[in-house]
């Protein structure tokens, strides 16, 4: 690395002098089975079929979510990991698919009671579940697929000014 100076900046990783501390992010992924349907109460039922389509069936219809959990923050330099994997795995697990899977998001998750469980909204509420539990590193980003061409993000930014 001829020019290049790398000094290590009291055991919080590798950087440049003057450049800014790279960020590390990790993400878990796991996946849950839920169904759901869209219908805004304060709309006519024709009004929710022109808006919603066939998502309006108050029968509803099921998806297999996949979601993607990243956390960002500077490795812990005993264990060179921002936030342990296991940790993780077992948070996504109590909060998110023992509280989601094969469940009916419209009636059997009361975070969703009186919203509309698109995708959107969805990602929302598993932020807000998520948030508090990270006690290592922080929530960067809530990746929610409700099938494989259609996501939403959730993140840590708002309006692209960052925090």
């Amino acid at each position: 690395m001829e020019g290049k100076k790398i000094y290590s900046q009291g055991g919080r990783g590798l950087k440049d002098r003057g450049a800014k501390e790279a960020m590390i992010r990790i993400t878990r992924k796991v996946e849950f089975s839920a169904a759901h349907f869209y219908h805004n109460p304060k709309f006519s039922d024709g009004e929710n079929r022109r808006i919603f389509g066939k998502c309006s069936n108050t029968n509803g219809h099921g998806h297999n979510y996949t979601l993607e959990v990243t956390i960002a923050g500077e490795p812990d330099p005993a264990t060179g990991m921002v936030l342990d994997l296991k940790e993780l795995k077992d948070i996504l697990q109590r909060e998110v698919v023992d509280r989601m899977d094969h469940k009916h998001l419209n009636y059997e998750v009361p975070e969703l009671a009186g919203k509309i469980p698109t995708c959107e909204n969805v990602a929302t509420v598993i932020w807000g579940l998520l948030e508090p539990k990270i006690i290592q590193g922080r929530l960067d980003r809530v990746r929610l697929y409700e099938s494989e061409d259609l996501f939403a993000d959730c993140t840590a930014e708002k309006n692209g000014s960052g925090r």
